[in-house]
């Protein structure tokens, strides 16, 4: 049953500091009982010892047997044995009834209380209060797996920055946080090719709650250097990937490309030069040499795209 809660819904709490007081009044007398038999066998040890010691000097004046002798010596080695009994029962007894204060394990927010003073409680009941750490907070997402390699990399280099920010706070100045990697799951979900990590945020602010969804930006490879080109723009063959650029004379001309990575609508390739105008729309119907036809830059629709050095 409790006795007292001590805390107060939403309240702040620090490692350590007490929760909930539980009746203790028959873990208390458990324990008075504990010692009472305790201090009753160390009285009997004490006459057992001073029995064997004067069987000892009746032996030595020969006016006793040895058997004398051993017998009180398996009674005070008896006694000793159940000493160590009682002392160990007094400990088990302390440590029940150190479970009739419960504190907090760690620092955080506590969230709804769901008992008060006088509410009966055992081991199967729900939890009497979760708390919940907000500051450090941790976030936690997924990596495809050809994204593992990097991330333990940079997780190992100890330089791994990752950006959270808000849905609702998409946008706007500030909305951003930057935390570090800390952890890489050790297993790949077979399902979904994927691997859990989890980076850890400063969250003094309380911008970050928990059960929230962020959006996550995490780079786990840096390619400088490279050309960028839209997806869009890559033919898939059967044994190599190429892309049409504008020639001269506005002809169209494959180039034999390799893709070192992809992300979203753009991928980084080997095989053209920068400032090369790639054919976005109607590859699929080209033919080395045909004409192409330029649409006005910056139109959503663009027929070609220039190809771009990443910064």
């Amino acid at each position: 049953m409790v006795a007292k809660v001590h805390i107060k819904e939403g309240q702040f709490v620090k490692a350590g500091e007490l929760l909930f007081t539980l009746d203790s009044r028959a873990d208390e007398a458990n324990l008075a009982k504990a010692q009472a038999q305790l201090e009753r066998d160390q009285a009997a040890l004490a006459d057992a010892q001073r029995q064997l010691a004067r069987s000892r000097d009746l032996l030595n004046q020969k006016f006793v047997a040895q058997s004398a002798v051993d017998t009180n010596l398996t009674l005070v080695e008896s006694q000793q044995a159940a000493v160590s009994a009682d002392r160990a029962a007094v400990a088990a007894a302390r440590v029940t009834l150190s479970y009739n204060s419960i504190a907090a394990p760690s620092a955080g927010r506590a969230g709804a209380i769901n008992v008060f003073a006088g509410s009966y409680v055992q081991p199967s009941s729900p939890a009497l209060v979760t708390i919940t750490q907000l500051d450090p907070i941790a976030v936690a997402f997924t990596l495809p797996q050809r994204a593992l390699p990097d991330a333990l990399a940079a997780l190992k280099a100890g330089n791994a920055p990752v950006q959270a920010t808000l849905p609702e706070a998409a946008g706007k100045s500030g909305g951003k946080l930057t935390g570090r990697l800390q952890f890489v799951d050790n297993l790949v979900d077979a399902a979904s090719g994927t691997v859990k990590v989890k980076a850890v945020f400063d969250n003094k602010d309380l911008l970050l709650w928990p059960g929230a969804y962020v959006n996550v930006e995490f780079s786990v490879q840096t390619l400088r250097g490279v050309i960028v080109i839209p997806q869009a723009a890559i033919v898939q063959g059967a044994s190599a990937r190429t892309v049409f650029v504008v020639g001269e004379g506005g002809r169209a001309a494959p180039r034999k490309i390799e893709v070192l990575a992809s992300a979203g609508n753009d991928a980084a390739v080997s095989g053209i030069e920068p400032g090369m105008k790639v054919v976005v729309e109607g590859k699929q119907n080209l033919r080395p040499g045909s004409a192409v036809r330029e649409r006005g830059e910056g139109a959503r629709d663009a027929a070609a795209s220039q190809a771009r050095a990443a910064p």
